[in-house]
């Protein structure tokens, strides 16, 4: 069992005034989708929100999540980053999703799970892509979690991440799965044309 954290604390900015964690994926509300995914790994999830009433918590309604307010969240990824994980219960591993992925599934969550389980002797574990290339989730040893407490400005984790690739096991995910992020109205109607969803 391990402790999952899906970032939803962002302030969809570049979305023209839509939310794009409530936009629909397969007829669910994106946040709630993944979510959804998260609760089949069978450890708690908590997602983080910049406030305990944001419109978000209503999209994650009737779901056995914890709702994490992150006011740092204010200051761009890397204080949303900061503020859940020190928000985190107990010591152990814990996996960190952005709540954006629109194309990740249960089962992306389930291998990146196993490749932790199949290969202790690493610090970091993560989805990437089929040529390698680095993307989510990202599952950290329990390890590390002092060090989110330094994480600053918007880089997100990356300042943490970058020093221990050596350490770092890659799990190759199908398709683009990984790194699928929709940022823009324009994202959206080029996932919609490509995938029908």
């Amino acid at each position: 069992m391990i402790d999952i954290v899906i970032l939803a604390a962002g302030r969809s900015a570049r979305m023209g005034g839509q939310d794009k964690l409530l936009l629909p994926v397969d007829g669910v509300p994106l946040l709630r989708r993944l979510a959804q995914a998260a609760l089949t790994l069978g450890g708690p999830v908590h997602v983080a929100l910049p406030r305990a009433d944001h419109p978000r918590a209503a999209a994650l309604a009737g779901l056995d999540i914890r709702l994490m307010a992150v006011p740092e969240s204010a200051e761009g990824m890397s204080g949303t980053l900061r503020g859940a994980v020190a928000r985190l219960p107990g010591d152990g591993d814990f996996m960190v999703l952005l709540g954006d992925l629109a194309a990740l599934e249960a089962a992306d969550l389930r291998a990146v799970l196993d490749a932790r389980d199949a290969r202790p002797g690493h610090l970091i574990w993560r989805g990437a892509t089929q040529d390698g290339a680095a993307g989510h989730p990202i599952i950290f040893s329990g390890q590390l979690r002092p060090g989110f407490a330094q994480l600053q400005g918007d880089g997100g984790g990356e300042a943490l991440v970058r020093p221990l690739k050596a350490q770092t096991w890659f799990e190759p995910l199908p398709d683009n799965r990984a790194r699928l992020d929709l940022d823009t109205p324009e994202d959206w109607d080029r996932f919609r044309k490509d995938t029908g969803r």
